[in-house]
């Protein structure tokens, strides 16, 4: 079975009806890390209603969440904000400086990845949580929080292991200045918490949204409003002593039950560690989109178990993905399971597979006429109206992204081709001009160029290795490349007899 219909399959003890939420702090640019966690939520509510269940998913977007420091993006004029509430401060311009073009910091950094979902055909009910506390949403907990000071805070110091401040309180107004820094609790009489900062008096009325609560009681806050039942988040929040176990106990205070609960590993840049908005380690997912297509972005996150970390990788290792991709629409994996001779791990590959592939189809596209490995070629040697007269127009989307990736600094170079446009000098005339002979009369496809250069060095006696490193410097100028047999039959033959010498 695969991840997702297993979690289906553990919701579905808990009832029919079920709210999946994931909720990411607009702080910086997103990256494809961000992506593990809210395509873990939408394949899971997918899963939920193959199974026949009332799901829902929701993305809430922590825009009440402050600017906690000024980031290497920035410019040190965010200084002033820093404390405030992303939706109220403005959004950084070109220059990392506060721009005034009437968005906020969370709108400027939330709209390329929401533009992002819609390519991965993910379409959750997206709740802002700066709106929600203006609509009194946080207000119920927030009272119960408040009134509970004492317990909540028993909680947090048992679980977590780490000693609160004596002033800390489980509500943090806004200031005068609409900082939450230096604003110290002075008292609760509801709906309002008292407060001073820096001198000055004021109170926040806990139905608007004159401050939040501490992320610790925010998330099982809106666990409880929202009715939130799962919800995927990083080994950090899960480990011990981390906010999933703070939350749980507090989501019971509140009077709710806690969501199930689904930890996922992070993803790694190759080479470069975990992605991270802060420090700028990250491939953002309008980036990755410009080369990746957008099944094969899905189909990393569904094929590898949440709790299995991923290495991202934009060179080789992307290629290799997508070869297993495309293999496994090309399978009927509806006549494999019907093999009774198979063993119980064949079985379980199988249901992996086949849940992995109905977890990353968008729409109704099977399979493409051309492969991800092909297609780089094919974008190296030949236009766009050439492959459009073999293929079809359809594949303009796919073959931009290419032209996108092979331009670009993640290409590989052992994909690169670079045909030469006149003869080589210094080769092994006697094997340039033996093969000359076998391709002039071979037919002009893949086999047959394969098949005529192998009896060719047969024929000959001609060593395969000097064989092909010699064809390879007359036609690419290089020793070794990619598999040169297609490669010649997308190129024009006489190009290539010429390029064998006179």
């Amino acid at each position: 079975m695969h991840w997702a219909d297993f979690a289906a399959q553990t919701l579905s003890h808990r009832g029919k009806k079920h709210i999946i939420a994931s909720g990411i702090t607009p702080s910086g640019e997103f990256h494809i890390g961000h992506l593990r966690e809210i395509l873990t939520g939408d394949m899971i509510t997918r899963a939920c209603k193959s199974a026949g269940l009332d799901a829902e998913f929701v993305f809430i977007v922590d825009s009440a969440d402050p600017l906690r420091k000024v980031y290497p993006f920035l410019s040190d004029e965010y200084e002033k904000y820093i404390g405030c509430a992303l939706a109220t401060i403005p959004a950084p311009d070109e220059n990392g400086k506060p721009g005034n073009d009437g968005r906020s910091y969370a709108e400027h950094f939330l709209q390329p990845f929401l533009d992002a979902l819609e390519q991965i055909d993910v379409k959750p009910r997206i709740i802002d949580n700066y709106t929600s506390y203006a609509n009194g949403e946080f207000a119920e907990k927030a009272r119960i929080a408040c009134k509970k000071a004492d317990e909540i805070r028993e909680i947090i110091e048992r679980v977590s292991g780490r000693e609160l401040a004596t002033d800390w309180f489980p509500y943090n107004p806004y200031g005068h200045n609409g900082s939450l820094d230096d604003v110290n609790v002075t008292g609760f009489e509801w709906p309002y918490v008292h407060w001073e900062q820096n001198g000055v008096v004021g109170k926040s009325d806990l139905n608007k949204a004159d401050g939040k609560l501490p992320w610790r009681i925010d998330w099982p806050a809106k666990w409880g409003w929202i009715g939130v039942t799962c919800e995927p988040f990083g080994k950090d929040h899960g480990a011990a002593g981390g906010s999933y176990a703070t939350g749980k106990e507090i989501s019971v205070l509140f009077g709710d039950n806690p969501p199930h609960p689904l930890v996922y590993e992070w993803i790694s840049l190759k080479g470069q560690g975990a992605m991270s908005s802060s420090t700028g380690n990250t491939i953002g997912p309008l980036e990755a989109l410009e080369l990746v297509p957008p099944e094969i972005l899905r189909y990393l996150i569904a094929s590898t178990k949440p709790k299995k970390a991923i290495t991202f990788d934009a060179g080789m290792s992307l290629v290799e993905l997508a070869d297993e991709y495309e293999r496994l629409t090309a399978r009927d994996l509806d006549s494999e399971m019907k093999d009774e001779q198979l063993s119980r791990r064949q079985r379980v590959a199988l249901e992996d597979a086949e849940g992995a592939l109905r977890m990353s189809k968008i729409g109704d596209v099977e399979h493409y006429n051309v492969s991800f490995r092909h297609l780089a070629m094919l974008a190296q040697v030949k236009t766009d109206q050439e492959i459009f007269n073999t293929l079809g127009e359809e594949l303009s989307d796919r073959l931009a992204r290419m032209r996108n990736w092979i331009n670009g600094p993640h290409f590989p170079e052992e994909l690169r081709i670079r045909v030469l446009e006149t003869p080589m000098q210094g080769l092994d005339l006697n094997i340039t001009a033996s093969l000359r002979e076998a391709l002039s009369e071979s037919l002009w496809n893949s086999k047959d160029i394969g098949d005529s250069i192998s009896s060719c060095f047969k024929v000959n006696a001609i060593n395969p290795r000097e064989g092909y490193r010699n064809l390879y410097l007359a036609i690419l100028g290089v020793e070794k490349g990619p598999r040169l047999a297609p490669i010649l039959a997308e190129l024009n033959k006489d190009k290539v007899l010429k390029l064998l010498g006179e």
